[in-house]
């Protein structure tokens, strides 16, 4: 170690020696500048991806979100097992039957979870079938049960249930349709279709974006142009027309899938203008970075500058357009299948549910028929808030 002590006088080094001034050829080590808390320690020493995921968990409102997309997305892998019908039942003696409470007592003794049985009464003047409970009887409800059978991802049969109606008795916690199918057994089947319509969707919404964006951004000049006026002229079409448009070219004789991967697709295709502008706007500003142009002397393609380089510094803007993207393409499919554009029967989605309510008469007459609308409304602002968490986590250093 070295040290040099100017004089604090400056008259040609004469006067008291003050201020000494060290130097070490020793490796920097930012801890000796001062004492740090365990604390400190911890959040100094802890990686990106700590960071983030600390960040993530201050926002409760995000985690409470990113829960309740977790158990949907699950509960669309065990649809079968949760509902308590299967897709094809039919309760015939009980078309249009009001939604049943479920109660703990009966005449102030505790049974556990149950329903009360329904008398039906058909009215001759209206042809209404009037409901009432028979309160004389409670009927429990049964969990991990054998109920319909179904084929469980088409891979085996099976019976299991997580709760099956009572013995002898019927169980309708959001009562039923106009064939006197289970709404609430039929909501959970709709997810598995509406949730993953999403999913499906951006992918493609993604690769076409970046890709786009990405050549229009990095190279400018003529390829920029083009992109440019054709995502101009797609944002110029109003989007409902030409959504509808798109969905009543394919052809009626096409299969549900057929019918639902043409659906996805099309969202796919009309929802890539934005991010690709985004991605554009943002690689025009990076591609004059040092280390764009270290990495273009040492012979790095444009996909790999891209891809590795490039796309990275602004992967929280990207995963913020995703979680906004994912529920426009839910809103999507359900627009159309609700105006009867869409998805069609056999194949349940929560769009084709909210088909059967498009009478003001059948909405005012039997109102469970809109439930399949809360899940809509709520995974939409699930979806929100949870990208609000992960757009924020994604720059934990902002």
């Amino acid at each position: 170690m070295n040290e040099i002590r100017p004089d604090s006088s400056g008259e040609g080094g004469k006067g008291p020696v003050a201020n000494p001034h060290i130097y070490s050829r020793e490796p920097f080590d930012p801890r000796a500048i001062e004492e740090m808390t365990p604390e400190q320690e911890k959040v100094f020493l802890a990686s990106q991806r700590k960071l983030m995921w600390w960040k993530f968990k201050r926002h409760k409102i995000a985690v409470v979100c990113g829960l309740f997309l977790l158990f949907i997305y699950i509960s669309i892998a065990i649809a079968e097992f949760l509902a308590p019908y299967s897709l094809e039942t039919r309760n015939t003696r009980f078309i249009y039957a009001p939604p049943q409470s479920v109660h703990l007592f009966h005449e102030g003794q505790f049974i556990g979870p149950f329903v009360y049985g329904y008398k039906s009464k058909l009215d001759l003047e209206t042809l209404k079938r009037n409901y009432t409970e028979d309160t004389s009887k409670p009927q429990p409800i049964r969990f991990f049960c054998r109920g319909d059978s179904y084929m469980f991802w088409g891979l085996f049969e099976s019976d299991f249930h997580l709760f099956c109606p009572p013995e002898r008795s019927e169980l309708f916690l959001l009562g039923t349709d106009r064939l006197g199918r289970d709404v609430f057994s039929r909501m959970i089947y709709g997810a598995r279709i509406s949730m993953t319509i999403g999913l499906i969707g951006i992918f493609i919404s993604f690769v076409l974006g970046i890709t786009i964006g990405g050549l229009a951004g990095y190279y400018g000049g003529w390829v920029d142009l083009v992109v440019q006026r054709i995502i101009e002229v797609m944002q110029s079409l109003p989007t409902i027309p030409l959504w509808l448009a798109l969905a009543a070219i394919m052809p009626v004789t096409w299969s549900p899938i057929l019918v639902y991967f043409g659906i996805t697709v099309i969202l796919g295709l009309l929802e890539w203008t934005s991010l690709a502008r985004a991605v554009r706007s943002k690689l025009l500003s990076l591609r004059e970075e040092d280390y764009v142009l270290a990495a273009r002397l040492m012979g790095a393609k444009p996909s790999r500058i891209i891809g590795l380089h490039l796309i990275p510094g602004f992967m929280s803007h990207l995963i913020a357009s995703a979680t906004i993207t994912i529920p426009t393409m839910i809103l999507g499919e359900t627009a159309l299948s609700f105006l009867g554009l869409g998805l069609r029967s056999p194949v349940v989605s929560w769009g084709v549910l909210l088909n059967e309510a498009q009478n003001i008469n059948v909405v005012a007459l039997y109102p469970w028929l809109m439930w399949p609308v809360v899940p809509v409304i709520l995974v939409i602002l699930a979806f929100n808030f949870f990208g609000d968490g992960l757009r924020d986590a994604a720059d934990p250093y902002a």
